[in-house]
């Protein structure tokens, strides 16, 4: 996540795009903060734990404002030109105009990402807090008790 979101806000830096290259930078940091975490869980702190959870807060709470930022400033991309009979016709299908049609579109997929950011990221919060007594208690283990 770490790299390619680095990736990706480099990228919409390149073509201007602050807003993209600021949410890309946001991810990356989210990605750090994971691996943080799991560095801290490799040398038996239990407080990479708290990384972890945080680290998928924080994707979240960057994904959703993302999205909101996006819906308040909507700004259609360019459309290809292979794309603009289909998006005719199925604009007419349902009475809208183009312009209308992608409008209505764009907010829905948008829509469809925060909810699937919520569904996953909070799946993931729950997994990593459900799993916490688990990790403390495999982290009070000695080391060499699987040797024997």
């Amino acid at each position: 996540m770490l790299i390619v979101a680095g990736l990706f806000a480099l990228l919409a830096a390149m073509t201007g795009d602050f807003v993209g290259a600021i949410t890309g930078l946001l991810v990356a940091g989210a990605g750090a903060l994971e691996l943080h975490g799991a560095a801290l869980l490799n040398v038996g702190r239990l407080r990479g734990m708290n990384w972890l959870i945080g680290s998928q807060l924080f994707l979240l709470l960057t994904i959703l404002c993302y999205c909101a930022l996006r819906l308040f400033h909507l700004e259609i991309p360019p459309v290809p030109s292979e794309m603009e009979a289909m998006i005719e016709m199925s604009a007419s299908q349902l009475g809208m105009s183009p312009g209308e049609y992608l409008q209505n579109l764009y907010r829905f997929v948008l829509f469809v990402v925060a909810l699937l950011s919520i569904a996953y990221q909070g799946g993931m919060i729950l997994y990593y807090m459900k799993r916490r007594a688990g990790v403390a208690s495999a982290l009070a283990e000695p080391a060499d008790a699987d040797i024997e």
